[in-house]
């Protein structure tokens, strides 16, 4: 059982981990195999997949349920806030050396394959009809020519598409503070349906990109940094999507109060950050 000392509550012994552990294992050898070709593969991926699902369904909705119980004072809201601060900026660092990447290949790897004043050799004698110039897919015209992704239309349109997001998770913010669940929970509503149609457009950009710009991952350095960075977005979009789904369910069964709502918190941070990232790529991956 449960039981609190020093007015800090510590749960009781839980498997969870362990088979979270287990399904992060089936998964990711199931998805070495479908890579080396076994036909077991996708099966085997599939069951790691719905095994991860069943452990997050049943371990958060302890955690959910421990929530509401009040079981949860102010010692554990510091400790989940300090938690939810440490992983977004875990997430800073991971987007960092992303674009740490793109700057590197742009800034220096380019110009000295070109042949900069301080490495005229490379140019002048490996690759001299080579012009560089960004976007690229490198020496040699690896993967064939391609057509960049500019910065208007769908991305743009996607733009539009965040920014209001994070207007409308704004107001269901200030809804839920000043107790106004029906503004709450409409908002929040729009929040979480703008974040998946922002990845129905990106679905479609990416199809645009492979048929009709053959910009793909195989077209050099600017294909793998396109959609290294706009696909791992886009993963943080979809999950915070998903995230902000868990919480407008919660608010319609009459979860949180005025005071207490760190959850509903916890993932505002986490779209803000969602946000904030894809103002950075609009700039320096697609218009600059």
């Amino acid at each position: 059982m449960a039981h609190a000392e020093n007015s800090y509550y510590v749960p009781h012994k839980t498997t969870w981990p362990f088979i979270g552990s287990i399904a992060l294992f089936i998964f990711m050898f199931g998805a070495s195999m479908w890579l080396n070709g076994a036909s077991s593969g996708p099966y085997i991926l599939a069951t790691g997949f719905a095994l991860l699902i069943y452990m997050v369904f049943k371990w958060f909705g302890e955690v959910i349920g421990e929530s509401e119980s009040g079981v949860y004072n102010a010692d554990v809201d510091t400790s989940f806030r300090m938690g939810m601060g440490w992983f977004i900026f875990s997430e800073v660092m991971f987007f960092a050396a992303f674009f740490s990447a793109l700057f590197y290949a742009r800034g220096v790897s380019v110009p000295w394959l070109g042949g900069d004043s301080n490495n005229f050799f490379t140019n002048a004698v490996l690759w001299a009809d080579w012009v560089p110039t960004w976007p690229t897919n490198g020496p040699g015209d690896i993967g064939g020519e391609f057509e960049s992704m500019g910065p208007w239309g769908i991305p743009a349109l996607n733009t539009a598409l965040l920014l209001t997001s994070g207007v409308t998770l704004t107001v269901a913010h200030h809804a839920i503070q000043a107790g106004h669940r029906g503004t709450l929970n409409l908002f929040l509503a729009l929040t979480f349906i703008l974040g998946f149609i922002f990845m129905g457009f990106q679905a479609y950009e990416y199809m645009h990109a492979y048929q009709e710009l053959n910009l793909t991952l195989e077209s050099g350095i600017y294909g793998t940094t396109f959609y290294l960075l706009t696909g791992f977005h886009g993963l943080h979009v979809t999950l915070g999507a998903i995230m902000l789904l868990v919480i407008w369910l919660r608010c319609l069964r009459g979860h949180f109060t005025e005071k207490n709502h760190f959850a509903f918190e916890a993932v505002a941070w986490y779209w803000h950050f969602v946000d904030v990232v894809w103002l950075f790529l609009f700039v320096f991956v697609y218009w600059l």
